[in-house]
């Protein structure tokens, strides 16, 4: 029978880093998230959720537009940081139960 290989920790050096990222891609798709408004409805502010003087298919659709660009955007940031880690360290930067938390 062949010994199952143990995961190598990675350092708790990853952390900042993961903050660092965490942080880049929030900025990033804020700014995705502004260019892409204008262009859609041609103005500079998206609705907020509590705007009494737009409808609901502005809430829900600025809502949506924002949650799939911020979730394409740290993706993208998440996965080039592992890949880069992986690269220098040899170890994926990833938890033994996977997904997102």
């Amino acid at each position: 029978m062949p010994k199952k290989q143990k995961k190598m920790k990675l350092p708790l050096a990853y952390k900042p880093l993961g903050f660092l990222l965490g942080w880049t891609s929030g900025t990033l798709a804020s700014l995705a998230f502004q260019r892409t408004w204008k262009a859609i409805r041609h103005e500079d502010n998206a609705p907020d959720a509590l705007d009494k003087d737009r409808s609901w298919g502005e809430i829900l659709l600025a809502a949506a537009v924002q949650g799939a660009i911020f979730a394409v955007v740290r993706s993208a940031v998440d996965r080039t940081g592992a890949a880069f880690v992986e690269r220098t360290t040899g170890v994926w930067p990833s938890g033994d139960e996977g997904g997102r938390d």
